[in-house]
């Protein structure tokens, strides 16, 4: 898989927040691969209300543009598709932690519920490889 260009990364980052989500289930989908921030465990955050938010994002460079502040110690590291339906997923709903998707520096992602997110990426992976 080729890096994305800078102007590919910045057009894809000023997408709205749907936009990036449709883009984020599209991409983890056809590499099979989302990507979250780790060290020492996963980088969280918390929305308005206080609850945990687990940022996940389409590439490693989206996850990269992302360590700063909190996050300048942790490291981009990759999340099978797989390991995220089976598992991450599943743990989120027990925990009552949301998925973040394709959070922007200084911006938020969207934070369906885990649920939400599973109905996504399955229904695209059914479509696709069924």
């Amino acid at each position: 898989m080729k890096p994305r260009s800078e102007k590919e990364i910045q057009a894809i980052l000023r997408l709205d927040g749907p936009a990036r989500f449709n883009h984020f289930v599209k991409r983890v989908v056809d590499f099979e691969e989302a990507w979250g921030l780790w060290k020492d465990g996963w980088a969280l955050m918390k929305n308005d209300e206080g609850t945990l938010i687990f940022p996940l994002w389409p590439a490693r460079e989206y996850a990269e543009l992302n360590r700063i502040g909190d996050w300048a110690e942790y490291e981009p590291k990759g999340i099978s598709l797989a390991e995220l339906l089976d598992n991450l997923l599943p743990s989120f709903t027990e925990r009552g932690v949301l998925p973040g998707v394709f959070p922007t520096p200084g911006g938020k992602g969207v934070t369906p519920t885990a649920e939400e997110l599973a109905v996504s990426l399955r229904k695209i992976d059914v479509k696709n490889y069924g």
